[in-house]
């Protein structure tokens, strides 16, 4: 048995013994916070379910792949493979569609090729956005997003083009 397999039970131990020790009620502090976790994912699973059904319908009408063409010289005039325009327009909305783009990139170009590399570095870069507005922003209960989308979308295009910019100093094209 190595170390860091102790790291969980140690720590969970650790604060149950605070909190017996300042005469906290950890069973039910526990209970509480599962309560609230539980109604937090009430809160948030239908706009999970609405965003999950539209990046399902999205790729299943084959508009990922028209819009793609259409952004395709733009892409070339920004240095950003064409290739990866699919995984710019999954990324922002769902994370396990990004993946599944991704590993489809990496199969068809490999994971050491100028796309692969600029794939990878995508993935890391940027986040999905609609995905955690509707999770944080549900769970807190804020409807109105004001300048939140168009912000985080202006911070995951910036970071498409940091990544093939990135991929191309350090690996070449």
């Amino acid at each position: 048995m190595n170390l860091s397999s102790l790291v969980i039970p140690v720590l969970l131990a650790g604060v149950a013994v605070c909190g017996m020790g300042r005469r906290v009620d950890v069973y039910g502090t526990l209970t509480h916070g599962a309560e609230e976790g539980l109604t937090v994912l009430l809160r948030v699973i239908p706009a999970l379910v609405g965003l999950l059904t539209a990046v399902s319908m999205f790729r299943a009408s084959g508009a990922t792949e028209w819009i793609s063409g259409l952004f395709a010289p733009a892409l070339e005039w920004l240095g950003i493979p064409r290739e990866t325009a699919p995984l710019m327009l999954v990324r922002p909305v769902s994370g396990n569609g990004a993946l599944a783009v991704a590993s489809d990139l990496m199969n068809t170009y490999g994971p050491d090729s100028y796309v692969g590399r600029v794939v990878a570095v995508m993935l890391g870069s940027t986040e999905t956005t609609f995905y955690t507005i509707a999770v944080y922003f549900g769970s807190a209960g804020i409807h109105k997003t004001r300048h939140t989308i168009p912000a985080a979308l202006t911070a995951d295009l910036t970071g498409f083009i940091a990544s093939a910019l990135a991929v191309r100093i350090f690996f070449g094209t």
